[in-house]
């Protein structure tokens, strides 16, 4: 059959081994989609999906002959859902009985009979039933035997009764109730199942099951746990019975054991007399050399200690060697560190020089853009000076002219007064354009001032903004801390790292411990940013056991985006390290270890040997750290480092002394209170918001500023050019009316002014040559302005270099630090090894030389008394003195004289006793083969019969879980809901139900408190949801819509129709209602009526 899950193949399932276990609670939900016209069409649309694979084991036609009621009957069934409807009487529930008995029930197990022969109808000899079964299909059973048709046919008598099976062409192919049996197994007809086939009496107990038990009855019965649940109790007795019996088996054993070992010990004694006479004579020659070779494996002992201390002489020199090397190593690299931290100060002060000579130039640079300025201003007062010369002269002229003038015509006074107006309009446009110059030097100077502000607000905006974003990060860590204060060391990833760790525990060879911070604990809240500083990069970490766990632990945090997670290999089973009073700061200061609590060794030894956290030191304030870091004496013996409260680290290193300040975005993790930070954190983050706000605001005047700033200084230039060139138009048509006065005067008799116009010339070229040379100065003070501004830039990158270098300075110095304490721990490494040498190896050299010179005169005292015995000769024949010790072989020697002396006094014959071992022997021997045959067999039982219950118990809890699944969701195809409570303990089923109409939403758990629509509804579904955890190729069901109204009944029919369409096998449903509102669809729903009953 099919391949899908099913409670009704529990007894084939539970004979699966466990590798072939699937997923018993991965369900795929099909959607239910409630009752009427659309579901149904969908359902019509599968089922037309699915017709090619339901036809094997459908029932075709079902023909009875003189059984019950009928004399001759045949109905004709689809591959859907069949309705038979009839009157009370009219034999409806005859078709059931009589498919029942084709497919073997017993008579009483139709409860409707006691004997087969009942069945037959009234006044008739025989009767008989013949169903045709399909066996087309994938599934079809041994369709090169029966071809397309099975016909199961069973006749009864009233003698007995017959049985066939035949093919598709009526040829009979069995007879036997193992053909039928095989047919049934084949297509999982369970007919006993109610869920199979629910009779009439099945139904109406079905229906009046009002009690919990006897729902479970039902449903345990229906999904054929009861069956399996019989067969295992069957099993388990079965398996007790038989361990018993082996049982049996050992304790008739016990009596020949014992029998045989007493034999046994009388042989043993009987023939090792002689033996024992010789042994002891053995044992005493080997007690005699014993004594030597004890002497001499002692001495050998002693030269093979003396030859392994003096071997440790060359590896505990090459080990003091070996630190001697890295003594150099380490300082051969403070050389090249030092020599590079000089190089770096000279660098700095090469900067520095370059600073300065780059002040000097930008000084210089200013002072020649002065020196400019002013040969342009005094250039510029020449001009005017010239110009007055000029003015004066022309006024000269224009007087003497203007006496001669007089005597002219009109024409010479117009011409006069145009020299006059051309000449105050020029004087006027160069006062202007002098304004404009100095106004333009001035817009200058004020663009410039605003593009450094806004620059200089910019660089506090994003100083500001990371500040911001820091601490905005910093309040989400502190969220995250609320809801689990793991999060504290590494975030959500060290979540997701130790569930995975968690999962994975037995990959380890010791789980790891991590992340160190969630095992320590804090005294005192207040050092918790000095606890940060100090130790805060620890606190993430992870602790391993060796190499093989640390590349397991990598390859996990990669799985979880934690590829810089620390860990940190160390051996777990050090005890707690101790160190010296001499290696430890001054008792009277606070240490970092002092304020720390774990109850982990192996956290704190790491602590200790990774983070020093002995000679950490914590100090209130920069005063206290200063003196305790930076003051010579006993108070700063032994302290690496000085933390504060406020976050800063002093040390000194190689007499440098160095301060290094709190780095903002470190917080403190241990010891501090969530809800503090929290307020503190919000607050700082309104400040700089405030603050960042107001220098949003500056920038944006600023800018304004500079924007009008320079489109004043566009302005103004554009002014200052169109001024120029309107002089120097005023002026062209200045000289023009000269020219032509001059041209007239030379035709009239005018008064003789050519000198003075000479001197104007002169004056003129002057003032044109001063004005070209005020212009090329005008051009070097802008020049001199570039050169001023480019010596700032460069100025401004060179001090940012200087950041740069000061900053590699302080980290070269930094490793400095650590390169000094990597010297004095190789320095005391060296004196360990020395330490060692003299205490294990040269002092124990001595003393073993001392013990091989005593056990050399030993060995030829005991050399000499053996030899009075026997020669050393004898005991090698014997195999030697043995592993006996000295005790040994003296008891030995002592219990062999006894028993010598005790078995001389008994006699009896060897031969007696040799017989009765044998057969006691053989009999025994027999017993256990069979005991251990018969064990092994039962255990094999037993691992199987535990195998079975183990999956039995996991199909019980997924049936449960899927019937209540299906159970709500038949109820809300009537807008109701509930749920299934199974306890297979105390062997109860209850039900759960929510109306809709009632408001208070209260649960409805007595089935006797509905309506009889309702009741039959709610048992209806659960009816349909056994009916979807089963699987067979045809169901049936008779009457299973009483004690329901018209309105319920309509649901119901819709819902079965719609269920047995979905279900895609074939229903035979029966019952004496209307069934008019069931529409018949070809090929999906059929409807028969049966003839009204005889009066």
């Amino acid at each position: 059959m099919r391949n899908n899950t099913r409670p009704g193949a529990m007894a084939d399932m539970l004979l699966l081994d466990e590798s072939g276990d699937g997923d018993t609670e991965d369900i795929a939900s099909n959607g239910t989609n409630g009752c009427g016209a659309p579901a149904l069409h969908q359902s019509v649309t599968r089922a037309g999906q699915l017709e090619s694979q339901i036809k094997a084991g459908c029932i075709k036609r079902i023909r009875v002959e003189n059984f019950m009621c009928h004399s001759s009957l045949s109905l004709d069934l689809i591959d859907r859902v069949n309705f038979i409807t009839g009157q009370n009487g009219s034999g409806k529930s005859a078709i059931l009985t009589a498919l029942c008995v084709a497919f073997g029930i017993k008579a009483r197990g139709t409860q409707r009979a006691t004997s087969l022969k009942d069945f037959i109808k009234n006044g008739q000899s025989y009767g008989g039933v013949i169903v045709d079964i399909k066996n087309e299909g994938a599934d079809a059973f041994k369709p090169d035997v029966y071809g397309k048709i099975i016909t199961v046919e069973r006749r009864i008598t009233e003698s007995g009764q017959s049985f066939s099976m035949k093919d598709e062409r009526g040829r009979k192919v069995g007879h036997k109730r193992e053909d039928l049996q095989e047919l049934l197994d084949h297509f999982n007809i369970e007919v006993e199942n109610p869920c199979v086939i629910m009779t009439q009496d099945k139904s109406r107990e079905f229906l009046h099951a009002g009690s919990e038990k006897e729902r479970f009855k039902f449903f345990f019965k229906a999904t054929l746990l009861q069956q399996v649940s019989d067969l295992l109790k069957r099993i388990e007795f079965s398996l007790e019975e038989a361990n018993g019996v082996i049982e049996g088996i050992k304790e008739e054993m016990r009596p020949y054991l014992e029998e045989f070992k007493s034999l046994e010990d009388q042989i043993k004694n009987v023939q090792h007399i002689e033996d024992m006479v010789q042994e002891a004579a053995a044992v005493k020659k080997k007690l005699a050399w014993k004594w030597v070779q004890i002497t001499d494996e002692k001495l050998l002992a002693e030269r093979a200690k003396l030859e392994n201390f003096r071997g440790r002489i060359s590896r505990c020199q090459e080990k003091i060697d070996a630190a001697e090397a890295a003594i150099s190593k380490v300082r051969e690299a403070m050389t090249v560190k030092q020599a590079n931290i000089q190089q770096l100060l000279e660098t700095t002060g090469q900067l520095r020089n370059s600073q300065r000579l780059l002040e000097k130039e930008l000084s210089e640079a200013i002072r020649e853009r002065a020196g400019l300025e002013e040969d342009l201003q005094r250039k510029r007062r020449e001009i005017d000076s010239s110009t007055s010369s000029l003015k004066r002269l022309k006024q000269q002229t224009q007087e003497i002219l203007r006496k001669h003038a007089q005597n002219t015509q009109a024409e010479a006074t117009e011409r006069d007064q145009q020299f006059k107006a051309l000449n105050e309009a020029i004087d006027s446009k160069k006062k202007e354009l002098k304004i404009l110059i100095e106004e333009e030097k001035e817009l200058q100077v004020k663009a410039d001032t605003a593009t450094q502000q806004v620059a200089s607000i910019k660089a506090e905006m994003d100083e500001i903004g990371q500040s911001l974003r820091d601490m905005q990060g910093f309040l989400r860590r502190l969220r995250e801390q609320r809801v689990n204060q793991m999060t504290t060391f590494g975030g959500n990833r060290v979540l997701r790292l130790l569930q995975i760790i968690e999962q994975r525990e037995r990959d380890f060879s010791i789980p790891p411990i991590g992340p160190i911070g969630s095992h320590l604990t804090l005294v005192d809240a207040t050092w918790a940013l000095a606890i940060e500083i100090g130790v805060g990069k620890l606190l993430d970490a992870f602790i391993v056991a060796n190499h093989r766990d640390m590349l397991l632990l990598r390859q996990i945090a990669s799985r979880v985006q934690y590829g810089d997670l620390q860990i940190i290999i160390y051996d777990f089973n050090l005890p707690p390290l101790r160190m010296r009073p001499d290696q430890l700061p001054d008792s009277s200061l606070t240490t970092v270890k002092s304020v720390l609590q774990t109850d982990n060794t192996v956290v704190m030894n790491t602590l200790i040997d990774q983070g020093s956290v002995e000679r950490l030191v914590l100090a209130a304030d920069y005063d206290e750290g200063k003196t305790i870091a930076f003051t010579r004496g006993r108070i700063s013996q032994n302290v690496k480092e000085v933390l504060t409260k406020d976050g800063l680290k002093l040390f000194s290193r190689g007499g440098s002394e160095t301060v290094l300040p709190r780095d903002r975005r470190i917080q403190g993790r241990l010891g501090v209170r969530i809800d503090e930070q929290e307020d503190q954190a919000n607050a700082q983050i309104k400040e700089l918001d405030t603050t960042l706000r107001a220098a949003e605001n500056r920038k944006r005047s600023a800018e304004d500023l500079a924007r009008n700033c320079h489109a004043g200084l566009q302005s103004a230039k554009k002014r200052k050019v169109e001024l120029q060139r309107a002089i120097t138009k005023d002026e062209f048509r200045l000289r023009e009316l000269q020219n032509a006065a001059r041209a007239e005067s030379e035709l009239e008799a005018e008064p003789d002014v050519h000198e003075l116009e000479e001197e104007a010339n002169k004056v003129r070229d002057e003032i044109q040559l001063n004005q070209d040379i005020a212009v090329k100065m005008q051009f070097k003070v802008e020049r001199a302005q570039e050169k001023v501004d480019a010596a700032k830039a460069q100025f401004d990158g060179l001090r940012e270099s200087a950041k740069v270098d000061i900053e590699a300075s302080r980290i070269a110095e930094r490793e400095l630090m650590l390169l000094e304490d990597e010297l004095k721990e190789a320095v005391k490494q060296k004196e360990h090894f020395e330490g060692v040498m003299e205490r294990n190896v040269l002092a124990p050299i001595r003393s073993a030389e001392t013990n091989v010179e005593n056990l050399q005169t030993e060995l030829a005292e005991n050399k000499e008394k053996a030899l009075q015995v026997c020669p050393e000769q004898d005991v090698v024949d014997l195999g030697g003195v043995g592993e006996q010790s000295i005790h040994e072989l003296s008891a030995r020697l002592t219990r062999l004289n006894n028993e010598v002396r005790r078995e001389e006094e008994q006699n009896e014959p060897l031969e007696e006793l040799l017989n009765k071992r044998n057969l006691i022997e053989r009999r025994v021997s027999k017993k256990e083969l069979s005991y251990n045959v018969f064990r092994s067999k039962l255990q094999v039982l037993n691992d199987a019969f535990k195998k079975r219950c183990s999956k039995f118990e996991r199909n019980c809890v997924f049936l449960r879980r899927q019937l209540t699944w299906q159970f709500n969701g038949h109820l809300r195809k009537k807008g109701f809901s509930g749920s299934v409570k199974v306890d297979y303990e105390k062997e109860t089923l209850a039900f759960e139900l929510h109306m809709p109409q009632d408001a208070a939403g209260s649960a409805v758990r007595d089935t006797r408190g509905l309506s009889g629509g309702e009741r039959s509804y709610s048992t209806l579904s659960f009816a349909l949801a056994l009916h979807d955890m089963t699987e067979a190729p045809f169901r049936a069901m008779d009457e299973f819509d009483v004690f329901m109204d018209a309105v319920s009944r309509k649901i119901s029919l819709d819902t079965v129709v719609n269920f047995a369409v979905q279900q895609g096998s074939q229903w035979i449903f029966i019952t004496p209602h209307d069934i008019s509102s069931v529409k018949a669809l070809d090929g999906l729903v059929k409807k028969q009526q049966m003839s009204a009953p005889r009066p």
